[in-house]
């Protein structure tokens, strides 16, 4: 494939985000991250790029690890990362890298020998176990500057090379700078540089940001709700003195730590290429109210926390030591979706979302993701087996291609109208339980219409469903999914009747292209009441007319209208 980019992807600012703007257009991620070996191997890679491509994603995460580039230190082997960039390009997809360095998953597993070896130029993390005996473990301690400097040199040296040989085609578009940092095992480290530190005042650059900062993360001041009423001659003490004794001042003494190496990394590669970098946080479970466990089979165990890493409670401390990073990712998998999307858009920070649930629940979510919240991508983890599976795989495949072929208008309304498009889902009906969520409401001020959107009516059990609305001015709306139906409501007080106007099934071309392939009215729309958006399989539940048609493009565009009437009228 011969050189087209002519700028090097990055993030334009909109009204309420950013996008990512790739061969000069904005690009919608539609992702999967691969399992964390599957890209250090070309011939591998080859059996599998095929079925991305015909899952409709465009964009592949994979991670490239410190020991594979530079086994022997100073000697640098990308030709395995050469080959595999080559092989996307030519499959027309693009890449996101995930930096294994010094930490993925809270340790320190894909450091070269060189480094696992030598404790004494890179000191370890010392914990207490369960007996109060301390004890080393297999991660680095963020707070060595040889550490930080021998990885920032690595990476340096691999955004160079990116930099020499991708910066023409813009095949990868991002790196993760670092996985999931943090300590597992106890809530700090414990060595002496770490404890010397700990009793040392908190560094003043992030003190008075935190002090100063006019809208501190509401999970930060859940947490800590006088913080910024602190007397002044309490400032210059230490983490225990302002934050008080226990897990959360030793969490967030450890989150500075690790945010301060990685921006350390991270800085050392922008110096390099300049395209988007960013780092994910491995979120935990203290708040058993946001906990989504749907569909995961009980008495599992409880999930493992890593403290430390960037999560909600100490977002602001994490942007203030992480300057060399565009944006801050959840991996999000069993927490509440929505309520991780809002915390992850705090200060319009863009929402990327880089690992998540590969299953049904997942790709439905999804939706929610991109429609209200704005995001750049959603990638579910372990993509390259997901074709194990063939509903999950066709799931994915329809959501990709769906949102694939509707772009345009998704890129459009995120940049200049973000308040005129929302996204939903729902999950599979269970009558036996309080559904979590039975129908989403969005009003659109400016045509006095409220829309409201529920679970699609069948005769039998209601399935699943997800969708996109978007308002495309003068009460038209575009609806994109399966498994719905739009009612709408006027806001007005002089309204005395509100309903559907017109309703045309449409088909999109590969340019992104409206046109109609049928009008609907009748069965379809409950003759102006609301549009019915079916599922691939309605249940009729033995009712003899099949009323509900199904879902043939899962594209709508319908424009609802009111009327006043006077009282003279009636």
């Amino acid at each position: 494939m011969s050189p087209k980019a002519s700028t090097i992807p990055y993030l334009r600012r909109t009204k309420t985000s950013s996008q990512l703007i790739v061969n000069d257009k904005p690009f919608l991620m539609l992702a999967g991250e691969l399992h964390n070996s599957s890209l250090s191997s070309a011939a591998y890679m080859s059996t599998v790029w095929p079925t991305l491509k015909a899952m409709n994603l465009n964009t592949v995460l994979g991670s490239v690890t410190w020991e594979m580039i530079e086994p022997v230190e100073g000697a640098f082997d990308f030709s395995m990362l050469d080959e595999v960039i080559t092989d996307a390009r030519r499959e027309g997809l693009h890449l996101v890298l995930l930096w294994f360095g010094s930490f993925k998953n809270a340790l320190s597993t894909y450091v070269p020998a060189w480094v696992k070896k030598d404790v004494k130029r890179f000191p370890r993390v010392h914990v207490r176990d369960n007996d109060g005996r301390l004890k080393t473990i297999e991660l680095i301690s963020p707070f060595n500057s040889r550490a930080w400097e021998a990885d920032s040199r690595a990476f340096a040296a691999l955004m160079r090379h990116l930099r020499d040989f991708d910066s023409a085609y813009s095949t990868v578009l991002m790196v993760q700078v670092e996985n999931e940092s943090g300590l597992l095992g106890d809530s700090r480290d414990r060595s002496r540089e770490a404890t010397e530190a700990f009793n040392s005042p908190v560094p003043n650059d992030s003190l008075s940001y935190l002090l100063h900062q006019p809208e501190l993360h509401p999970m930060f001041t859940k947490r800590w709700p006088n913080f910024q009423d602190m007397p002044s001659q309490q400032q210059n003490t230490s983490w225990e003195s302002i934050f008080g004794t226990g897990v959360a001042a030793e969490e967030l003494f450890m989150a500075d730590a690790f945010a301060r190496y990685v921006n350390e990394v991270a800085d050392a590669g922008r110096a390099e290429y300049g395209i988007p970098l960013y780092t994910n946080a491995w979120l935990n479970f203290e708040d058993q109210s946001v906990v989504d466990l749907f569909g995961i089979s009980q008495g599992k165990g409880t999930p493992t926390v890593a403290g430390g890493g960037a999560k909600p409670d100490i977002w602001n401390l994490h942007t203030v030591d992480i300057g060399s990073l565009d944006f801050i990712s959840p991996d999000l998998y069993l927490l509440d979706y929505e309520w991780t999307c809002q915390q992850y858009r705090h200060q319009n920070n863009p929402l990327f979302i880089p690992e998540q649930k590969a299953d049904l629940a997942g790709a439905r979510r999804t939706w929610l993701a991109y429609g209200t919240y704005g995001a750049l991508g959603c990638s579910p983890f372990g993509i390259d087996t997901v074709y194990m599976n063939a509903e999950e795989q066709a799931a994915w495949t329809r959501t990709y291609g769906l949102l694939s072929s509707l772009s345009r208008y998704i890129l459009e309304a995120q940049a200049d109208r973000p308040d005129s498009m929302f996204g939903f889902f729902f999950d599979e009906y269970d009558s036996s339980k309080a559904t979590p969520k039975t129908e989403w409401r969005k009003t659109f001020p400016e045509v006095e219409l409220e829309v409201i959107v529920e679970r699609s009516f069948v005769f039998g059990t209601p399935a699943p469903g997800y969708g996109i609305v978007i308002h495309r001015g003068e009460g038209k709306f575009l609806l994109i999914g399966a498994g719905f139906q739009t009612t709408f409501r006027s806001t007005s007080a002089a309204s005395t009747f509100t309903g559907i106007l017109s309703a045309e099934e449409k088909t999109v071309d590969k340019d992104g292209n409206l046109s109609t392939l049928r009008v609907m009215n009748g069965d379809e729309t409950r003759s102006g009441a609301f549009i019915i958006m079916p599922t691939e399989e309605p249940d009729y539940g033995g009712f003899p007319i099949r009323v509900t048609v199904p879902a043939r493009t899962y594209v709508a565009e319908v424009t609802a209208y009111s009327i006043a009437e006077s009282a003279e009228q009636y």
